[in-house]
């Protein structure tokens, strides 16, 4: 049976690698919740998203959103509008891949089923959620 101070030294030891190191956090919020689809209010909740990203990259971490890899991708693949097949081909894959590759996820925003997948698979995976800007510390390295 491991010593209960054993246990607490791994403890003290990733959550030092945690402030040693820059995470990759995936901001998840709404994109198509409650937009009608509607071009300028998907736009607006992605710039709703973006706006976290300096604070995030202020605070020493690598931000990102899927949106960043999905949309080029998307178009790419000659999606016509969304919720396509081109578009359900990539979108929520895209993000599911690239939260492989995280070590945190932003949960901000609304109601929002991909965002809500986005969390759940982060936290499937061991991964730190975080609701707010205020509780991702900040990396103490350069």
């Amino acid at each position: 049976m491991p010593s209960r101070w054993r246990q607490c030294s791994w403890l003290d030891l990733i959550w030092r690698n945690t402030l040693a190191n820059p995470m990759m956090i995936l901001i998840a919020g709404p994109y198509r919740s409650g937009t009608g689809d509607d071009p300028e209010k998907m736009a607006a909740n992605v710039h709703n998203m973006e706006a976290h990203a300096l604070p995030i990259f202020r605070l020493r971490h690598i931000p990102v959103l899927g949106e960043w890899f999905a949309l080029p991708l998307v178009k790419l693949a000659g999606s016509t509008q969304v919720g396509d097949e081109p578009f359900n081909e990539i979108f929520h894959p895209i993000a599911e891949r690239l939260l492989k590759k995280c070590d945190a996820v932003l949960r901000i925003g609304g109601v929002s089923q991909g965002a809500d997948l986005m969390v759940e698979t982060a936290k499937e995976n061991g991964l730190q959620i975080y609701y707010s800007l205020e509780e991702i510390p900040t990396n103490h390295t350069r």
